[in-house]
């Protein structure tokens, strides 16, 4: 059972009819956009994922701290609020498809080097990893944005080895540090056939406040991309 935090965050600037209101069109897709990797392709990097993992006794763990807080790709058969040190979410990979386009690209999170990041230890069933693990592989390997790692995460009820996903800092989509003004002008702009990139920080920093996460760099992103849809209506208007 996942508790919340002893302190609410605070409440949100940032609102779904804001968001549609800024970007009442849709956008069709651009299957040129961005290269995926096929099935073939991720699969033997699962399997060599999977040969890594230090202790399967421990069950089988996935660490969300994005997109996966709101829209798992697995069933889940325990989560628990944890912390990963070591590292930090932040918005610095680039989305050319999906929620972005190649000439105005949208943004999602990452897990980048330093500084500390709450989020979700999610179980899994443990009968077949390879099949279990697969779907959430896909959709976070086939754009080469990510990289794979087994990770520690604290838990009120214990450590536990989890699977995530860190920004592949290789990667052309990678941005580096990017300031929050930067960001929110990236991301109140760009919109895929999936819908606006804003849409994707506020579904992130609503889960993050109905599990008692607060984390700043979220709530500072979604005060400035309102003010920046805010202002989008008026020059439409």
């Amino acid at each position: 059972m996942v508790r919340s935090g002893p302190m609410s965050p605070p409440p949100l600037s940032l609102s779904l009819d804001l968001i549609a209101r800024a970007h009442p069109d849709t956008v069709p897709d651009d299957e040129t956009a961005l290269t995926l990797l096929s099935d073939d392709d991720l699969a033997p990097e699962l399997e060599a994922m999977l040969a890594r993992r230090a202790s399967p006794d421990g069950g089988l763990w996935v660490f969300a701290y994005g997109s996966l807080l709101w829209s798992p790709e697995f069933t889940v058969t325990e989560q628990r609020l944890g912390t990963l040190r070591g590292w930090h979410r932040r918005f610095c990979l680039l989305q050319r498809r999906f929620r972005g386009t190649p000439e105005s690209p949208g943004l999602v999170l990452g897990l980048d080097r330093g500084g500390v990041c709450r989020g979700v230890a999610f179980r899994l069933a443990d009968t077949d990893p390879h099949a279990t693990l697969m779907p959430v592989w896909r959709r976070e390997m086939k754009g080469k944005g990510y990289e794979g790692r087994w990770v520690r995460v604290e838990t009120e009820t214990g450590p536990v080895t989890a699977l995530t996903f860190m920004v592949n800092r290789a990667s052309d989509r990678y941005t580096g540090r990017l300031s929050d003004a930067e960001l929110a002008d990236k991301i109140a702009a760009a919109c895929g056939h999936l819908g606006p990139s804003a849409e994707y920080l506020f579904r992130t920093v609503e889960a993050c406040a109905g599990l008692g996460i607060h984390d700043r760099h979220l709530w500072s992103l979604q005060a400035l991309v309102a003010e920046r849809l805010h202002e989008r209506r008026a020059t439409c208007a």
